[in-house]
């Protein structure tokens, strides 16, 4: 009984021990990234889309957007923004033998922008930047042939701003919207290219 004893008291100080060392190892990178240290503040970042590139997808959200998040490319980081860029595609489905669109690129876009955005404000472990900005491209056909891509959808969020988004009643729309999202519609209600925004540093 007492071996037994023993034994459950040095299992619970070293798991206090590891508990306590992971807290003083949150505190200093938190100190670090508050006094502008760009070395920890690129490894956490980095740290963070490598796990969404390889953790199973949330049930909440829908496999073409985890998809798209996990294709996501660092664009720009500081100690006031970072910033991403995503790939939309759309999706095609078979319908009485042919081949519809049954979700447009601009449409994948704002769902992949909405997720983004939340992820990037909230879920970066001690980062909580100020600015979050994502650019949606898509691929078009140049003249020669030859695919190129786009931006079609480009939205810089504050985290002021973003205290009032509800994220899961409003709609992607509503939140691209909300934020001032740059886009641009055709004749036809495709998507057209625009200029991504300026870097949200400094704005």
């Amino acid at each position: 009984m007492e071996w037994a004893l023993l034994g459950l008291s040095i299992v619970f100080l070293f798991i206090s021990w590891v508990i306590v060392q992971g807290t003083r190892a949150q505190l200093a990178y938190r100190r670090a990234i508050a006094a502008g240290d760009m070395v920890v503040l690129r490894q956490v970042v980095q740290e963070a889309m490598e796990q969404w590139r390889t953790m199973k997808r949330p049930r909440d959200v829908p496999p073409h957007v985890w998809r798209g998040i996990q294709g996501m490319e660092l664009v720009s980081l500081d100690t006031d923004h970072i910033r991403v860029r995503l790939l939309a595609e759309g999706e095609f489905k078979m319908i009485d033998g042919e081949w519809r669109e049954v979700r447009g690129p601009l449409e994948e876009g704002m769902s992949l922008t909405a997720k983004t955005l939340e992820m990037l404000l909230y879920d970066i472990p001690n980062v909580r930047l100020p600015w979050a900005q994502v650019d949606i491209y898509m691929a078009y056909r140049h003249q020669t042939g030859r695919p190129q891509l786009r931006c079609i959808l480009s939205t810089a969020a504050h985290r002021e701003a973003a205290r009032r988004v509800d994220w899961d009643a409003w709609t992607p729309k509503q939140i691209v919207d909300h934020f001032g999202g740059r886009y641009r519609l055709g004749p036809e209600g495709e998507p057209l290219p625009v200029e991504p925004l300026m870097a949200v540093g400094g704005r």
